[in-house]
């Protein structure tokens, strides 16, 4: 079986709902989702890769991404929050504890 380049596969969610109803999409996910992808691009993280998703089913911590394949849950709010998940997560391999979602 053939094994793929990539070390990490972060997903960020930016679903938004018809109904109005709140989603990641409504909180600049997909802004924060283009940012990690240049973050990573810049700092030549080439193990990584950022995809964007539909709904991830936690919208109640909104907005979220996750990382595999560890299932790492993250909430964030801001660049800041952004640079944390890369440069500790995706470039360190240590989990940013002040972000996570309960899974």
């Amino acid at each position: 079986m053939k094994q793929t380049p990539f070390k990490y596969h972060v997903f960020f969610c930016t679903n938004i709902r018809e109904n109005g109803e709140s989603a990641c999409g409504q909180h600049n996910s997909q802004e924060m989702r283009d940012y990690a992808k240049q973050l990573c691009k810049e700092k030549n993280l080439h193990t990584v890769r950022i995809n964007q998703s539909g709904c991830l089913g936690r919208c109640e911590f909104g907005p979220v991404a996750v990382v595999y394949p560890e299932n790492t849950w993250y909430t964030f709010v801001d660049k800041e929050d952004i640079d944390d998940i890369v440069n500790n997560h995706l470039k360190n391999g240590q989990i940013v504890e002040r972000l996570l979602v309960n899974n």
